[in-house]
């Protein structure tokens, strides 16, 4: 029976010495880990919307369905656009682009928009609009549902740059979606370009344009090119009045600056 005892107690005591190691051991681990952590600056708290579709707190509403106070004709006045009766904003042809009042740099942009149900047009003529961020660089807004036209001028294209990764577009009348992660070109103070603008683009979350390096201002004819200006510049929404079949609609569009 002692000697049964005494082996208990020196199992007791190699028991304890491990675990005491054990715990030395983690400790040490956990003081390794530290010097890798940090804890300050807390990022701000931000309030998500109930769907990824609604606006987060931090979030400027630019059109709620209710009014356009937040815009204005891209050279100056009362837009000319028209409120529908289920509040989507919609093109009036002829009235001319419209714009932000505020200006925007670097950005997350959400903006949902509907092409016709009657089907008018073909290729570029049909369900045409555009969304200029710093009203220089275009994403294009065209009614690609079976509708062929060149690549880089489809839906989902940064227009005449950058084809979509692929075509996500819905039927002609059903609201679509674009989420749009922009940056900002940079420009040297002699006006020379430092670092290009890039943008990422899911439509109806789907990725289309994967960080891409924009080249330059958009351009209908020619080659992309830079020109220096503001570090923020409005947002622009066309109004395609060159050709038919264009009362295209906008409805919940948020920014948020970056």
């Amino acid at each position: 029976m002692k000697r049964s005892l005494i082996l208990s107690a020196a199992l007791l005591v190699v028991t304890g010495s491990v675990q005491a190691q054990k715990k030395i051991n983690q400790d040490s681990l956990v003081k390794e880990a530290a010097k890798t952590e940090y804890w300050e600056p807390v990022p701000k708290l931000v309030t998500p919307g109930k769907t990824p579709a609604d606006a987060p707190s931090d979030a400027i509403v630019l059109y709620n369905g209710k009014d356009v106070a937040q815009w204005q004709k891209e050279k100056g006045g009362a837009p000319g656009w028209k409120i529908d009766k289920d509040g989507a904003l919609t093109v009036v042809k002829g009235s001319g682009n419209i714009a932000t009042k505020q200006g925007f740099g670097d950005c997350q942009l959400h903006i949902e928009w509907r092409s016709p149900a009657a089907i008018a047009g073909a290729s570029q003529s049909r369900g045409n609009s555009g969304i200029f961020l710093m009203g220089q660089y275009e994403l294009q807004v065209l009614d690609s549902y079976n509708n062929p036209t060149y690549v880089n001028g489809q839906a989902g294209s940064m227009y005449k740059q950058y084809a979509p990764l692929v075509n996500a577009c819905r039927k002609p009348g059903e609201w679509q979606s674009y989420d749009v992660i922009f940056t900002a070109p940079r420009f040297f103070s002699d006006g020379k370009l430092q670092s290009p603008a890039r943008i990422t683009v899911l439509h109806n979350g789907v990725l289309v344009q994967n960080n891409v390096e924009i080249k330059g201002h958009t351009e209908w004819i020619g080659q992309p090119k830079y020109s220096a200006h503001k570090d923020k510049e409005p947002l622009v929404l066309q109004d395609h009045g060159m050709d038919g079949g264009n009362p295209m609609s906008y409805r919940n569009i948020w920014i948020r600056e970056l």
